[in-house]
């Protein structure tokens, strides 16, 4: 896949390859440089209530990449926190358990 192309994902986030992936795909989010904290609890909620944990991993993801330095270990567990939601809903129980409790321990020394 070249730069600039879309990649194609089930509502998982699991990549779609073949001819008739872009027929399968399920909308992902919105790429982009900046998001605030408000902008991304607000998502993350609505990703929460659709049952679509990869969205809420992304959307989380977006906002460690641009977040204050201070901020940079809370966003960074909340992303990991949907990626083992994710690796759950995907029937993965050793990898939500392995994320789960990354993110649990960076969320804990997070907030000290």
């Amino acid at each position: 896949m070249t730069q600039g192309q879309t990649r194609y994902r089930d509502r998982l986030g699991r990549p779609l390859r073949g001819p008739t992936a872009a027929e399968q795909a399920f909308p992902q989010i919105d790429e982009r440089d900046f998001i605030t904290a408000e902008q991304t609890w607000a998502l993350a909620r609505e990703y929460l209530e659709q049952d679509l944990p990869f969205h809420v991993h992304e959307v989380f993801e977006q906002r460690w990449r641009c977040c204050p330095s201070e901020e940079r270990q809370l966003w960074q567990a909340l992303a990991q926190f949907g990626a083992a939601l994710t690796h759950a809903a995907r029937a993965n129980a050793p990898g939500a358990y392995r994320v789960g409790s990354r993110s649990l321990f960076n969320l804990m020394d997070a907030l000290q």
